[in-house]
């Protein structure tokens, strides 16, 4: 992407910091990692996702902070828009002059595009990959529900909190929170419609229309190589899945708040707020009050943990970790509460 940048950058360089193939990207280690990282002084402000473009420049969106970075091949950390003050300003111009209101996550599209979970604005913005300037590609500006079969510029949407391509990236699923419902934007035809949830707030019954039950409250979603559309509930302390054939199904987690692994269907959860997709299928879940990364093997039927608690590195404490990115071998994890991106090559991982 051609973007207009500040001025200033940061050097960085990923620093491994244990056998077991954690590194960090951007931050350090903690005291009690054994390190000297002050949260607090670092150059992202409650950082929640990430995503990468075709030159291997990764994308950041702050939560809190309100500003996009971009982290280049070669280490170099620049803002590239937002500030810290709150608005939906900037359509039409470029990138840097764009301001958010609570930004959950990012997509790049084949041809580069960046997509940003405008999440408090109930909007997704689009930047250009050519011309850097910004536009919005769903929702008014306005919380509400309408739209369905129409115009996704048209459509009310209720705190767009995290969005995800299809496997083939001809669509864009949204966890849209307030309206209790998974909506998707078609990128071809621009139109938008509800693939699950009906608007009231409930455990979904095992086999119901997904369109027809209700959700807990979906934090996040993504559909896998064979069509199966995970949905991530933060109070449901459960991972959900719509099937091809348009059934929907709980398919780990009991709906208690704990930290249990093991069997998918007795495995517990605390609070989880974002999922991606890994090589194989597994499902990848950012376990936020657990600070912990867990993973669904559909094959399976289980649930373990990768990396927190002592698993993956003894050493490393997460806190609030709410990003999870898998690209090229790596998973991306996004410690929002340290202010920091780490990313851990499990044994035996396959690359992308």
């Amino acid at each position: 992407m051609r973007f207009i940048l500040m001025t200033a950058v940061l050097l960085l360089q990923p620093m491994l910091i244990s056998a077991a193939d954690v590194e960090v990207v951007i931050g350090g280690l903690l005291e009690n990692e054994g390190g000297s990282w002050k949260p607090d002084q670092g150059p992202l402000i409650s950082p929640f996702g990430v995503a990468f473009d075709s030159s291997e420049t990764m994308w950041i969106v702050e939560l809190e902070g309100g500003r996009v970075h971009r982290l280049s091949a070669d280490g170099s950390l620049s803002l590239a828009g937002g500030a810290t003050e709150a608005a939906y300003v900037g359509d039409g111009g470029p990138l840097l002059q764009a301001r958010f209101n609570g930004m959950h996550n990012c997509a790049v599209l084949p041809n580069d595009d960046l997509l940003i979970a405008d999440s408090w604005n109930h909007v997704i913005r689009r930047v250009d990959a050519k011309s850097g300037l910004i536009s919005t590609l769903a929702g008014t500006g306005s919380a509400g529900f309408s739209g369905d079969g129409g115009a996704a510029t048209q459509a009310k949407f209720d705190f767009v909190m995290c969005i995800t391509l299809t496997p083939k990236a001809d669509r864009v699923h949204i966890a849209d929170l307030k309206n209790l419902r998974i909506r998707e934007v078609n990128l071809g035809t621009g139109t938008v419609r509800t693939v699950a949830g009906n608007g009231e707030r409930g455990v979904p019954a095992d086999g119901a229309r997904a369109t027809e039950a209700p959700l807990v409250d979906p934090r996040a979603v993504a559909e896998d190589a064979q069509g199966i559309l995970y949905v991530l509930e933060r109070g449901g302390h459960a991972l959900r899945a719509v099937l091809p054939d348009g059934t929907i199904r709980t398919v780990a987690g009991t709906g208690m708040r704990g930290f249990a692994d093991g069997q998918a269907d007795v495995a517990e959860f605390g609070s989880p707020k974002h999922i991606c997709i890994g090589p194989r299928g597994q499902v990848y879940i950012a376990d936020d009050q657990n600070g912990a990364i867990r993973v669904y093997d559909p094959a399976e039927k289980s649930v373990r943990t990768v990396l927190g608690r002592a698993f993956g590195d003894a050493a490393i404490r997460l806190k609030n970790p709410h990003g999870v990115t898998w690209h090229k071998g790596w998973l991306y994890v996004v410690d929002m509460g340290n202010n920091r991106i780490l990313r851990v090559r499990e044994p035996g991982a396959e690359k992308n």
